[in-house]
């Protein structure tokens, strides 16, 4: 049997303090075993979640008190979150959590909600919170410390920010998932170590007060900063904004001594107390030089010049965000440590500094059973996988598509997590897979369907037309709009210059410009979409044009309703109506393809 095993698989067993290399063995060691017997391992883990598990309401009403994994395959259906929700409430109003697992839940972990407009609740175990830790920390630290000398002699300025807990009405608490691993005695052992911000500053429940108190941290440190990150480039990027909006304050805060009065969570003020405790006008005159710059081009290398790489998920949705930080970054490399959704943390990147566009993740054999339904492309051009059989991890073809299908240690039998993935290569006997899209989300008027990834593509050919001509779409979402005859695709575009002044030009409104623009991503979506187009069975697609600003609004909104601002990520399709509503009363100017 591989010698990395499942239940025993925690944190405690590692030398978490000891020096940088033996951390960075322990790691690879991890990563060679699973990779190198992921079929054992993957039929272990099966093994152990049906022997586990048989007995718990769900599973005994189809396999009947036997573990067989041929069984399962044949009796247990391939299943999304609707179906599992009943059970979820259940436990919610005071059911034991054994009607779908028989190991104690610590909590339930909730999504972000923002691509179905629905948060889902997920069980959490203790022991996969353990290997959850793991995956999350010590196994990118060992990949990305073969890559990038000298981490060890400085300090990451990682913005984290946790989200207040709720309780069901019977008790159970919920928690979103990048809280539960910031909350880890892992975690906080090493926060002083690794990172810049004070443990308090990222247990602040005011985001305000946190990201100001991190970044100030920050800036006080900056000669020791060797990596920037957030969870998602969006969080990253919406950072950048907020600095530039508190950096005079920030500079007042260090050439006093003093923090501002606004700051009243009393932990973060005792924290400060100990770093921003004399006056340093020379740090305050030098930062105040990079950030009065006209132009905030290449601002994170010029206030942290030893920065040697972002840690940012820039995959999916998030990919969006590449050119407002590759504005801000200064020719920083780009690092996407992980592959994680809200049903688990299934994946690390192993050669971290590739393009973003070659970004693969190698899923780690024992964080679940995997199985991949295969994406069939028919003449339509649309994706049918009706009764295809799933394929297990290691019988994956390279090149294929393939949404994701898991079953996991923590109650998700066959569960179909979303995400639509491609396999890229192997690492030993493990596949590799680039992220394609989210199942699922796509506009559709007549009988085309477009999906996250083609209306990614359409609207990256649009934006080379207007970064021609210094402009930078800071973000975009869409819905399709049934209320006119024929319908029409809408996208909202947030629109920001380059040089100078953020707002857009007068004679902008005026031009042609985002008219071509919806030229462009018409041309660039697919057949059908056009033919139907040709067809006049769909109408012009229409840009609308937002106020700076607005997209942060929509997230303040999806926030309001208990999303955590560091797991959430732009729609890239609005369903939820309220939402709809935010962007329409933000519109500055419509525009419609002429073509």
């Amino acid at each position: 049997m591989p010698s990395s095993g499942l239940a025993s698989w925690n944190y405690e067993s590692f030398d978490i303090m000891g020096t940088n290399n033996s951390i960075i063995e322990s790691g690879w060691k991890i990563i060679e075993d699973l990779t190198t017997n992921a079929y054992q391992i993957q039929q272990q883990a099966l093994d152990e979640i049906l022997t586990q598990n048989v007995h718990t309401e769900y599973l005994d009403k189809f396999l009947h008190g036997n573990p067989d994994k041929k069984l399962f395959k044949q009796k247990v259906p391939v299943v999304d979150y609707e179906y599992i929700k009943p059970y979820i409430e259940r436990i919610e109003n005071g059911e034991p959590s054994d009607i779908i697992l028989a190991e104690p839940i610590i909590e339930l972990t909730r999504s972000s909600g923002t691509t179905s407009g629905k948060n889902k609740l997920i069980p959490l175990t203790a022991k996969d919170l353990d290997k959850r830790t793991i995956a999350r920390n010590i196994l990118p630290w060992s990949v990305i410390n073969k890559f990038v000398d000298g981490l060890e002699h400085g300090k990451g300025m990682y913005l984290f920010f946790v989200w207040p807990d709720t309780i069901t009405p019977s008790g159970v608490r919920v928690r979103s998932s990048l809280t539960s691993c910031l909350m880890t005695s892992y975690f906080e052992k090493q926060i002083s170590r690794l990172y810049t911000s004070p443990y308090p500053t990222i247990l602040c429940l005011d985001i305000n007060q946190s990201m100001y108190c991190q970044f100030l941290c920050g800036l006080l440190q900056r000669d020791e900063v060797l990596r920037i990150g957030a969870v998602y480039s969006f969080v990253l990027g919406r950072a950048i904004r907020f600095l530039k909006e508190y950096w005079r304050e920030l500079c007042g805060n260090i050439r006093t001594g003093q923090l501002s009065d606004w700051i009243t969570d009393l932990g973060c003020r005792d924290a400060l107390s100990t770093i921003l405790n004399k006056p340093n006008p020379e740090l305050a005159d030098s930062i105040e030089s990079v950030c009065s710059c006209e132009s905030w081009e290449g601002i994170i290398k010029r206030l942290w010049p030893r920065t040697k790489f972002l840690d940012v998920i820039i995959t999916g949705s998030m990919a969006q965000h590449i050119p407002t930080l590759e504005f801000y970054s200064g020719g920083i490399p780009f690092v996407s440590s992980y592959y994680v959704c809200s049903e688990g943390f299934f994946g690390i990147n192993l050669e971290p500094l590739s393009k973003p566009s070659d970004i693969s993740y190698t899923l780690l054999p024992n964080m679940a059973f995997y199985e991949f339904i295969p994406i069939r492309q028919t003449a339509d051009h649309q994706n049918k996988e009706e009764e295809i059989e799933p394929v297990e991890l290691v019988d994956v073809k390279l090149g294929q598509c393939y949404e994701v299908v898991v079953t996991t240690f923590t109650g998700l039998y066959r569960y179909r997590v979303g995400d639509i993935l491609k396999v890229t290569g192997f690492h030993n006997t493990t596949p590799q897979f680039g992220f394609v899209e989210r199942q699922g989300v796509v506009l559709c008027i007549d009988a085309e369907m477009t999906s996250e990834d083609t209306l990614l593509k359409a609207v990256t050919q649009a934006t080379h037309h207007i970064e021609r001509l210094g402009i930078i779409l800071m973000d975009y979402t869409s819905y399709a709009d049934a209320s006119s005859i024929p319908g029409h695709y809408v996208l909202f575009w947030e629109l920001k210059m380059r040089q100078g002044s953020d707002d857009l030009p007068m004679e902008f409104h005026n031009s042609k410009i985002v008219e071509e623009c919806c030229n462009i991503v018409e041309e660039s979506l697919d057949y059908l979409y056009r033919v139907t187009r040709k067809d006049k069975r769909i109408g012009p697609l229409e840009i609308r044009v937002v106020k700076q600003g607005t997209f942060d609004m929509l997230m303040g909104f999806f926030v309001s309703k208990g999303t955590s601002i560091s797991q959430y990520k732009t729609p890239r399709c609005i369903k939820s109506n309220e939402g709809l509503k935010i962007m329409d009363s933000m519109v500055i100017g419509r525009y419609f393809s002429q073509k």
